[in-house]
């Protein structure tokens, strides 16, 4: 059964849509300006398909955090917008007062506007029921001005806050294109998966990479799991290995008894489906030197997997129907560390299997590998895939189902 409503649903000739979007893009700390806007290009299709289809549309959103360095206004982000959709759109500075309300009932059809950073309000932050943020001033003073409420900001849908869970409680409401790209890719991984899926999992947080093994092995949604990174040394340590002082020390942050003792359950109960580097990556007076896990420890840090280990893990990839990965394989800030992490991602493209990328530094690492484009699909989302992965509900999912 249908579980929310799509662009498809609705007819917006005419109408005024309220639009809530993910722009929090990177910023140049010195200047402030904005260094990366790929979270702008991905909301392109679903502001364009409105506007084609004769809405009126106004875009909430938000940059950083009060109090932070980088919480400022949208009109950069409008003016980047603007020149995607080859199409003005007006920055509004100013949310619920005369002027942003005037603006918006001057609207004509194919036109747009951004208000000002609904951070700005006092309350968008408060961790409130949806029923409660209907009640807000925003919900109050917005929702009679609109027809519709499209959510397209994945990236914040696990936060239950008023300009994300308020408004569907008021207006018909759906998911935009880029929010129901990734509800339907995610599904494909972790619901409706076409086996034999393998899942890469590296990166830093391995204390979060353990919950998501145990539901994605518990769920049968991978059947091997190829570890990488740090939360492939900390499972070595779990394993009885002596990676040596300093890798050990890049871990002690989150290797505490329980999630090492975690980890040893993991490898105790379901150790056939987990694969262990047999061979990582050194860096010896500036250079890459691989070395066989059984010579460990050594007094350097571990910085990537090792050749022999990249050869295996592809074979393993080849086969595969679906594969996801979440987390870089090595130290992808020094050029001769990126060889695992390329090298996985090539094997990815060059399989036959529904592949997706997660996580920042991931789809950080293919855009700067210029292969972005070479998987099935390139999620944006961080702590929103992170608690989909966990089988934990998305309060603005949640929000657009009971709508």
């Amino acid at each position: 059964m249908k579980q929310f409503n799509t662009l498809d649903d609705f007819q917006f000739e005419d109408k005024t849509v309220l639009l809530r979007v993910d722009i929090n893009c990177p910023l140049d700390k010195e200047t402030l300006k904005l260094t990366d806007d790929n979270r702008i290009r991905h909301i392109v299709p679903t502001v364009r398909e409105l506007l084609d289809d004769g809405a009126k549309v106004v875009i909430i959103a938000h940059q950083g955090r009060p109090g932070e360095w980088d919480f400022i206004d949208l009109q950069q982000h409008a003016e980047c917008l603007s020149k995607y959709l080859c199409k003005q759109v007006k920055y509004v500075d100013d949310i619920l007062g005369e002027s942003a309300l005037s603006e918006i009932r001057s609207l004509t059809p194919g036109n747009v506007i951004m208000l000002k950073n609904i951070r700005e309000l006092p309350y968008e932050l408060e961790k409130k029921s949806a029923e409660e943020h209907a009640n807000s001033e925003l919900v109050k003073t917005l929702a009679p001005l609109c027809d519709y409420y499209v959510n397209d900001a994945f990236a914040t849908a696990h936060r239950s806050q008023c300009s994300l869970v308020g408004p569907p409680c008021i207006l018909p409401s759906a998911v935009g294109r880029l929010m129901e790209k990734e509800l339907t890719a995610l599904s494909s991984v972790f619901s409706d998966t076409n086996h034999p899926s393998v899942f890469i999992l590296g990166g830093s947080k391995f204390s979060d990479a353990i919950k998501v093994m145990d539901r994605a092995l518990t769920s049968k949604a991978a059947d091997t799991i190829i570890l990488v990174g740090l939360t492939a040394s900390a499972f070595l340590v779990a394993r009885g290995v002596d990676i040596g002082e300093p890798s050990r020390k890049a871990l002690e942050a989150e290797l505490t008894p329980e999630t090492l003792e975690a980890a040893k359950k993991l490898l105790r109960e379901r150790g056939e489906h987990i694969l262990l580097p047999f061979d990582v990556a050194v860096e010896e007076d500036g250079k890459r030197r691989n070395l066989l896990v059984g010579d460990l420890p050594i007094n350097a840090p571990i910085y990537d997997i090792g050749k022999s280990s990249i050869e295996k893990f592809t074979k393993v990839i080849d086969p595969a129907k679906t594969v996801f990965m979440s987390g870089p394989a090595g130290l992808i800030e020094k050029e001769q560390f990126t060889r695992g992490t390329r090298d996985l991602m090539t094997a990815m493209a060059h399989s036959h299997a529904y592949t997706l990328l997660g996580g920042g530094h991931t789809v950080g690492a293919a855009e700067r590998f210029g292969m972005s484009e070479r998987f099935s699909y390139v999620s944006t989302a961080g702590g929103a895939l992170e608690t989909f992965i966990l089988g934990k509900p998305l309060p603005a999912v949640e929000a657009l189902r009971k709508k």
